[in-house]
């Protein structure tokens, strides 16, 4: 009996000792899976972080490169007006051209002559904002007028 009383306990401590090492070795798989899912993980959002990085210095450079074609289009070949006639506002639209105004000064051309035109710049595959849409529109459909604004001191 004592024999028997071994066996069943030893084979109760046994089952213990296989049971804690299975659930250990189990831990260690898993624990082995997080640790391989977090360095992919890992690996990814640096490659993410990367191509962010990346886009971002590109978007800044276009955007620099559109600031600087703003500021230089008077002098570039595609703008048909003459800089005198040009003012640069930069927001919401680029420009105001008064075409004919420099020739109307110097007695060239006369005052029915002069044209007023808003003109924004655009690069690369920049389209117009909602609001300067909404700029182009109320032109095309008449919504602009001239006004004197007097102050007295």
């Amino acid at each position: 009996m004592s024999i028997g009383l071994a066996i069943m306990i030893g084979v109760l401590i046994g089952g213990i000792f296989t049971a804690f090492v299975m659930a250990s070795i189990k831990d260690e798989k898993t624990k082995a899976e997080y640790e391989k899912q977090l360095l992919e993980l890992k690996a990814q959002h640096r490659i993410e972080l990367n191509e962010a990085m990346s886009r971002s210095v590109s978007s800044s450079r276009a955007v620099l490169k559109g600031k600087i074609a703003e500021q230089f289009a008077p002098v570039f070949p595609q703008f048909d007006y003459l800089p005198s006639d040009s003012k640069f506002l930069g927001d919401p639209i680029d420009y105001i051209v008064f075409n004919g105004y420099s020739q109307f000064r110097e007695g060239e051309l006369d005052a029915k002559d002069i044209e007023i035109i808003l003109i924004d710049i655009k690069s690369g595959n920049a389209r117009l904002t909602k609001g300067q849409q909404a700029i182009a529109h109320a032109i095309k459909k008449g919504r602009i007028r001239f006004e004197t604004i007097r102050v007295d001191f």
